[in-house]
């Protein structure tokens, strides 16, 4: 009996029971009806071979039906084996038995023998007479009786007797037989009692052992030599003969001195450790290792597998066997140069290296050392052991395969049928030549770094059962053209980068039962003939861009268990042949753009335990077959457009575990109690609905069910629940966008504190935490949201493992405790707009490189801002606006080489123009308005380029000098003419909730926010377009022309130079900023005139130039004819529309300027030709666009930009 069902206590070292195992339970049941055959071990092997094991690899399943199945398959095989052998090697058996289509019928109906594989063995055997002369010679000779005949007339007219005779008869000849007869007769006879005799009423004769020992050798060498028999009729024989009898009773000692000592000594350089093996049936075969006693026979020990002729040892089974040690090139191992099978799977072997010295093992066939924690370079010499049919070194993590190579490894190993390399560090092309192995059946390379275009011969290869290559992300490749008869059964690609089109001849693979495809680059429709793979048991197409819709063909898969189609752009209904797959436990058709109701049908999938539809398109209401699908324990209806109430019927699911019916449109009032029926029922999610949920006053008692996640969001809540108080087990909590007012109850801090990882209160009237430690409680906590309430005091600090800190729109007041420095795993910081004050702790590098954002704008803060931040900081966007910090800023800020946004306007910075932040890579907005900024900004010596800047905004500052354009000509935001996608300056993180269905998110998408000035108002973008690029240079005191190179800034669309001193000509080339939507220069000394070029600018919607010393017409047509008389005036030498000074001709094309005015505006020569056709053609496609941009409202931008008008700024 296998040990599977103990444990080893190296403590009592004794045996320990370990638990129940249905496959020792059902072996138990089965010896008691019927001859096992082979050993409970070999019957555990075969078992564990078979492709249905999948389904119970676990060793605690509990489904007794899969067990049943699958032990009643393996032992009927080996009975059948054993009698195929036997039968086919006896030459007395005078044509009795015959073998059709593989298997063993009786060529003679006259005899009554059963032997179907379900028959008994040892009575099929028992009642086989022997029509053969020889054999009724000997027995003749001997005098042997068969019942009251001699046994050799017996068996000259054995078809008079009918069964029943003759197992009477055989019963007689066993209890009178004398067994001191065989003492010294001719060993031959035997071979006649075994084939007539019934080995349980044999074993009944208590001296037959110490006759038979003797005997042993002769009668082995005998059917081996003399009959010219088949080494694997006797081995059966002996197996069945003899598998029940205590070691030491049979014969004598078989093993070889020297493999025994090898074999001690292979044992004493290991020591036993129970965490060596991970599997639970672990346990120390070697322990049987042992001298003592009659055990000096190594071929009884357990593993070992001894030749029956020869007595070498040719198999060493050591899988699970406890063994912790390195093995090196002289271990004793390699002196048994006779092993064809060796296993040490699932043992740990110290990261020690295989040894080169495998190689004197030259007659493997059969070699596993998976799981076993060997490492480095696998050798070549392993290359040389051409026999092997199955090698398998999987997940030996630290292993590698790169000289030799993949390549190397294979050419020689021709006989190859299994080959596992799971885990193997390879990172190479997969060869060729693996397309050659035409024996190959099982082919395992998942999670080897493998690379380039997948060879299209291998799944070409003729015998090829298995192909699974996961978990490679750079493999590409291509599936063939199928053709019929294929015997390939999975195809396990998953995470690879495999594309193209699933072809209609994927239907000719017959043999399929398991197609894995997840998160590949396969795309167009999934073709109607998968559904002729009707062996198919999982199908998974799982994160692929597959569309069109489901087919109604996969209803003909009617042996489907598992069913993914989950992420990809599926459309259309789903299908209602889908109810045809009755045998179906999980449907899984979730993040697509699946429509329609959902079909009545699916309440035939009577089996079903998985349910997920969730963030699809499907609407109506729940179907009430749904709640009659009583095995479900998870059902994902969320983000769809499923309306009505949520049915009082879902009671019925009495399985149910995890419920998520949130973002949908389902109304009315739902009693919770309803729920808490639903003993199983530990995660519920009702958030983002229009349901009221009535929750009373008897649920808060402690026999409640203990959840472990509850989304109450937006349920119209207007108390806190008060059942909360006696769970301890939550782990997410949502209650924001409730009716939640006044003090947070006390009991509330108690609630799950070692297990809490979310919690939402958000978006309430909360105006008090109440009596809460200066530390929140929760352990565990992630993710804190508090935004958007009324709360007052001291900030609470959460939990030093907390992810994501958000008590942004609220009231706090008071100093930032040092206490917050501890939270080293902090990514969100949201402090902003509340009444915080003092200055910034010094510790704020304690945040290390995990912080991603950091938002304390709109509070009191004050001081310097420490010198904290360090290399290797991962800061994405800094917010300190609209406090009254002071003085420099810190040169540190350069170490945040991640950093895309910084804002630090209206505060008292004094400190020149920070150049050195234009070595940030990244950097896209950089915002320092309104504070005391002075000086030139010059170009610098160093290289500082600002490479991805496409907002500065310096306004409000006491900068001098020239405008500092060159200084940002390296920016290709401002350079190049984006095409406009409608993204957001955003942050996106993510927290994952590990849950045993589904992992649950709690995703981050922090849009930056800014303030600028545009069209004189202060406006608040609330979100800043990936395309929106600004250049606000406003309100300081720049001086000098507008240089010709502002216009290289062509992706620019927002411009304002307003407020400064610069003088010269307004230049021409801003004409080709062609996305520019406002341009302002108002408040400055310009002369000359507008320039003509100016009318180009299609989607200009605001332009100001008041206040300037402007003369000449005002260029009229397209956006012009737009804008008010407030855009020119305080310029007395302009004139014509709309300022009410007119000349003539005012409607007609204007006259060419003077040419002393056309020197000063620009350094290039304009002629009249060319302004005249330039204007011409604007006529007709700028004529249009105007039109268009015209039209534009202002709700229109409001809508695009998200902008809300602020105090509008006094000009001047």
């Amino acid at each position: 009996m296998l040990r599977t069902s103990q444990v080893w206590n190296e403590i009592t070292e004794n045996w320990q029971p370990r638990g129940t195992w249905l496959f020792l339970e059902l072996i138990e049941e089965y010896e008691q009806e019927t001859h096992l055959g082979v050993s409970v071990k070999q019957i555990w092997y075969d078992l564990r071979d078979k492709t249905c094991f999948d389904k119970i690899k676990e060793w605690t399943c509990m489904m007794r039906d899969l067990w049943k199945g699958l032990v009643l398959q393996v032992i009927n095989e080996n009975l059948n084996i054993i009698l195929k052998d036997v039968f086919k090697v006896l030459e007395c058996s005078g044509g009795l038995f015959q073998e059709t289509n593989g298997a063993l019928e009786l060529a003679r109906t006259d005899v009554g023998v059963d032997i179907s594989s379900e028959a008994d063995l040892a009575n099929a055997l028992a009642i086989v007479l022997v029509e053969n002369s020889f054999c009724s010679d000997i027995c003749e000779d001997l005098g042997l009786h068969f019942g009251d005949r001699e046994l050799g007339s017996a068996f000259g007219d054995h078809r008079s007797l009918t069964v029943d005779q003759e197992k009477f008869a055989m019963d007689e000849f066993i209890s009178t037989f004398d067994v001191n007869i065989l003492a010294d007769s001719d060993v031959r006879i035997w071979a006649c009692i075994l084939e007539i005799a019934n080995w349980d009423q044999l074993l009944e004769i208590t001296d037959l052992s110490l006759i038979l020992a003797p005997q042993e050798a002769t009668l082995s060498s005998m059917v081996m030599n003399s009959w010219g028999l088949r080494d694997e009729f006797y081995l059966e024989v002996r197996i069945s003969w003899y598998q029940t009898q205590p070691h030491g009773s049979l014969a004598g000692p078989l093993c070889h001195d020297h493999e025994r000592s090898n074999l001690l000594q292979f044992k004493e350089s290991f020591v036993i450790n129970q965490s060596a093996s991970s599997y639970p049936w672990a346990y120390p075969k070697v322990a049987s290792w042992t001298l003592e006693g009659n055990n000096s026979d190594c071929c009884s020990w357990d593993g070992v597998e001894c030749d029956e002729v020869t007595g070498h040892v040719i198999g060493l089974d050591l899988n699970s066997s406890c063994l912790y040690g390195s093995i090196n090139s002289n271990s004793s191992l390699f002196h048994l140069v006779h092993l064809q099978r060796l296993n040490l799977a699932d043992n740990h072997f110290n990261y020690s290296q295989i040894p080169f010295t495998v190689s004197n093992l030259s007659k493997l066939t059969y070699l596993d050392l998976s799981s076993s924690m060997f490492s480095s370079q696998i050798p070549l010499q392993v290359s040389q052991l051409s026999q092997l049919s199955s090698l398998s070194l999987s997940s030996n993590h630290y292993m590698e395969l790169k000289k030799p190579s993949l390549r190397s490894l294979v050419e020689n190993l021709t006989h190859l049928e299994k080959l596992d390399l799971s885990g193997v560090n390879i990172i190479s092309l997969v060869p060729n030549i693996l397309a050659n192995l035409s024996s190959l059946k099982f082919l395992h390379l998942p999670d080897c770094g493998l690379y380039g275009e997948f060879p299209i011969g291998i799944f070409k290869l003729p015998n090829l059962r298995v192909l699974d290559v996961q978990y490679n992300k750079g493999l590409t490749g291509y599936l063939p053209d199928f053709q019929r008869g294929t015997p390939l059964e999975e195809m396990l690609l998953t995470n690879t980068s495999f594309s193209g089109k699933l072809h209609a001849s994927i239907g000719n693979l017959g043999s399929l039962t398991k197609i894995e495809t997840w998160n590949c680059n396969f795309s167009g429709s999934i073709p109607s003939s998968i559904g002729n793979l009707t062996h198919l048991n999982f199908l998974s197409l799982t994160g692929n861009t597959f569309e069109d819709r489901i087919p109604s063909s996969l209803g003909n898969l009617i042996q489907l268990s598992f069913l993914y189609l989950d992420f990809n752009k599926l459309t259309g209904p789903i299908p209602s042949e889908l109810a045809n797959l009755t045998q179906l436990t999980h449907l899984f058709l979730h993040y697509n753009l699946v429509s329609g109701q959902i079909p009545s049908g699916l309440a035939n999938l009577t089996q079903l335990t998985h349910l997920f539809l969730d963030y699809n398109l499907v609407s109506g209401q729940i179907p009430f077959g749904l709640t009659n699908l009583t095995q479900l324990t998870v059902l994902n209806l969320a983000d769809n457009n499923l309306v009505g109430q949520i049915p009082s019927s879902i009671i019925n699911l009495k399985n149910l575990e995890f419920l998520d019916l949130s973002g949908n449109n389902f109304s009315g009032t739902m009693e919770f109690n309803k729920f808490v029926k639903l003993k199983k029922l530990t995660s519920l999610h009702l958030s983002f609905n229009r349901v009221s949920l009535h929750i009373s006053e008897t649920s808060g008692n402690t026999t409640l069910q203990k959840f472990q996640e509850l989304g109450l969001c937006l349920c119209n809540l207007s108390k806190f629940p008060a059942f909360l108080a006696n769970q301890d087990e939550l782990q997410w909590l949502d209650l924001g966008d409730n009716n939640f007012h006044g003090q947070v109850p006390g009991w509330f801090w108690n609630v799950s504190k070692e297990s809490l990882e979310v919690i939402n209160l958000s978006n309430n009237f909360l105006t008090s935490l109440g009596q809460h430690p200066i530390l929140l409680p929760w352990t565990r906590l992630a993710i804190l949201d508090l935004r958007s309430n009324k709360l007052q005091g001291s900030l609470p600090i959460p939990s030093f493992s907390t992810l994501r800190y958000d008590v942004s729109n609220n009231s706090f007041s008071g100093k930032i405790p040092e206490l917050i420095c501890n939270m080293s795993s902090l990514e969100v910081l949201d402090l902003s707009n509340n009444n915080l004050s003092g200055s910034l702790p010094q510790c704020l590098h304690n945040f290390g490189d995990s912080l991603l954002i950091l938002d304390i704008r709109r509070n009191k803060f004050e001081g310097r801002i420490p010198q904290t931040w360090t290399k290797g900081s991962k800061l994405l966007v800094i917010n300190f606006s609209q406090n009254k910090f002071q003085g420099w800023l810190p040169r540190s800020l350069a170490e945040c080489i991640m950093l895309k946004a910084l804002d630090l306007s209206n505060n008292q910075f004094n400190d020149i123009f920070p150049s050195w932040l234009g070595n940030l890579p990244n950097l896209k907005v950089l915002i320092l308005r309104s504070n005391k900024f002075y000086g030139p900004i010059k170009t610098p010596k160093a290289n500082y380029k600002f490479p991805s800047l496409q907002i500065i905004d310096l306004s409000y500052n006491s900068f001098t000098g020239r405008l500092p354009l060159k200084f940002f000509q390296n920016s290709s935001s401002l350079r190049l003419d984006r095409a406009e996608h409608l993204k957001y300056i955003q942050v996106y993180s993510s927290f994952d909730l590990q849950n045993k269905y589904q992992n649950y998110r709690w995703d981050l998408e922090y849009s930056y926010s800014m303030i600028m000035t545009n069209k004189g108002v202060d406006t608040v973008y609330s979100k800043v377009q990936e395309f929106f690029t600004a250049v606000d240079f406003s309100s300081n005191q720049f001086v000098g022309d507008i240089s010709e190179s502002i216009g290289n800034l062509i992706g620019i669309r927002l411009l304002n130079l307003s407020n400064n001193i610069l003088t010269g000509c307004i230049p021409p080339c801003l004409g080709k900023l062609a996305k520019l939507e406002s341009l302002d220069l108002s408040q400055n000394k310009l002369s000359g005139e507008i320039p003509q070029q100016l009318t180009q600018l299609t989607f200009l919607e605001s332009f100001n130039v008041s206040h300037n010393n402007l003369v000449g017409p005002i260029p009229h047509g397209k956006q012009f004819d737009t804008f008010q008389s407030s855009s020119f005036e305080g310029n007395s030498g302009l004139y014509g529309r709309p300022l009410t000074k007119k000349c003539e001709n005012t409607d007609t094309l204007p006259s060419p300027p003077p040419s002393s005015s056309q020197d000063l505006c620009s350094p290039l020569q304009f002629g009249w030709k060319i302004v005249v056709i330039g204007y011409g053609f604007g006529l007709v496609v700028g004529g249009t666009i105007g039109h268009i941009v015209t039209a534009r409202n202002h709700d229109w931008l409001m809508k695009t930009f998200r902008m809300r008008q602020l105090v509008k700024r006094k000009a001047g």
